[in-house]
């Protein structure tokens, strides 16, 4: 087992170890006795970039196989152990990684550890038709809830489908489609766990009130006998050119309370010092009620019930600013489009005012901080710098960064990036409600499909 520490610099006292087991496992561990609680967060480096054309979903559909029964936890197991115990537990999907984590009380951790490494080891021995069926079927009533059957619902899946080409490893969401969910066989799911679910292809963070070497004892004795798999495939290149190169629209007519104006800029990747100046500018332009299209369209032109920038980081390719206008009453898209065009151009002329860029700078950090202050967001935070950027230190100097940007950094990047030729939008036109044989709206349907939902969502991982 190999061990590092690395002073901190900015990072507030907050510190961590890191360890590697022989089989691969990073371990990063961070000490906070304020509370008697632990938190264990599980990263594993495989999300919906590593998919393949019609095999899309398998990612987020892992997630929730993963509670689904291990070799010697069975069924809904995972969550009646940990909740028994006084614990908190989920996991989640991205682009680019799976995350696994639970909040115990200290003297639990044990018992999370050993949870996380059986299904790390043994999930394979529990998985067969009858639990894929079953995770499949939840899994597409999520889909039904979140995307299908919900206004605006398709707006995130069509934008970035538009912001990355066809062919793109970030060109689908990691849903998936209803078909490549159908077509996926349990060999796939076999053949996806063994590939990603290894422990060299994993990050493990402990954090909270934990004794250092009784915690890596608990790790070495339930993840060390794990081994590791070499035959991972390197993830497709996602680089893109800076900018789209021309403006591409969709109109879309649907059911939906109003109109809507939404827009995906690309922007610098994440771990940059150009994402954290752009980070900035959606912040100053559109980051809550203090913004600048929040007092232009909401405030004072009263064009808009709502408008808000904000920014989806991704380290594989350029990252997202996604704006979202909601229209009032029957004020037309074009007179909101005009009006975020002219504020866009001023600022890319003029930039933040001081002010602005110090209430920018300290609404991030307070973020930040409170992702930091708890014991489960600063494991997630040391997981994610550990995967994606190789060095969870990072984590206790991204504020510093961000206090660290310019002004003329921000204005520059809103000038590079936040122009017309350089965004896919889409426009929601209201339609009349559809309405059934008798003259009324469907809503018993509606009805019917909710409530399958909200069972569904109450199984979800």
């Amino acid at each position: 087992m190999g061990h590092t520490a690395t002073p901190q610099a900015r990072s507030g006292g907050l510190k961590a170890t890191e360890h590697r087991l022989a089989n691969g496992l990073r371990v990063v561990l961070s000490e906070d006795h304020l509370t008697p609680v632990a938190a264990v967060c599980l990263w594993y480096d495989v999300g919906s970039r590593h998919e393949v054309k019609g095999r899309t979903g398998l990612a987020h559909l892992f997630e929730h196989l993963m509670f689904q029964g291990s070799a010697n936890v069975h069924g809904n197991g995972h969550f009646e152990l940990v909740q028994g115990a006084g614990g908190s537990l989920n996991g989640t999907t991205s682009f680019e990684r799976t995350n696994y984590f639970e909040t115990m009380p200290a003297h639990q951790l044990e018992l999370a550890l050993w949870l996380e490494a059986d299904r790390m080891g043994s999930l394979l021995t529990a998985l067969d038709e009858e639990s894929l069926e079953n995770q499949r079927d939840v899994v597409k009533n999520e889909r039904r809830q979140r995307y299908d059957n919900v206004p605006y619902g398709t707006a995130f899946e069509r934008l970035v489908a538009m912001a990355y080409p066809d062919g793109h490893p970030y060109h689908h969401t990691p849903i998936g489609s209803m078909a490549d969910l159908d077509a996926a066989s349990l060999e796939d799911a076999r053949a996806f766990f063994r590939t990603y679910y290894a422990p060299n292809n994993a990050v493990l963070s402990v954090v909270g009130d934990i004794d250092p070497e009784q915690t890596l004892a608990w790790v070495e004795k339930y993840f060390g006998s794990i081994p590791g798999h070499d035959g991972k495939p390197a993830p497709r290149d996602g680089s893109l050119p800076e900018v789209i190169g021309g403006q591409l629209r969709e109109i879309v007519e649907e059911e939906v309370p109003s109109r809507a104006l939404m827009s995906v800029f690309r922007l610098p990747h994440d771990g940059t010092r150009e994402a954290d100046a752009a980070d900035l500018a959606l912040t100053v332009l559109g980051g809550g009620e203090s913004s600048r299209l929040y007092n232009r369209l909401v405030r004072r032109d009263r064009s808009a019930v709502a408008a808000g920038f904000g920014m989806l980081r991704l380290a594989g390719a350029p990252s997202l600013g996604w704006l979202d206008v909601k229209a009032s009453g029957g004020v037309e898209v074009p007179v909101i489009e005009a009006a975020v065009d002219e504020e866009l151009a001023r600022f890319a002329q003029e930039g933040p005012t001081p002010e602005e860029m110090e209430r920018a700078q300290a609404q991030i950090e307070r973020e930040w901080l409170d992702r930091l202050g708890t014991v489960a967001g600063r494991a997630d935070e040391l997981c994610r710098y550990a995967v994606l950027f190789g060095d969870p230190q990072l984590a206790f100097t991204a504020v510093g960064r961000v206090l660290e940007v310019t002004a003329d950094e921000v204005r520059a990047q809103a000038a590079a990036r936040l122009r017309p030729d350089n965004r896919a939008v889409l426009v929601y036109e209201p339609t009349a409600p559809a309405e059934g044989p008798a003259g009324e709206a469907g809503d018993e349907a509606a009805g019917g499909e909710a409530g399958e939902e909200n069972e569904a969502k109450g199984e979800d991982a």
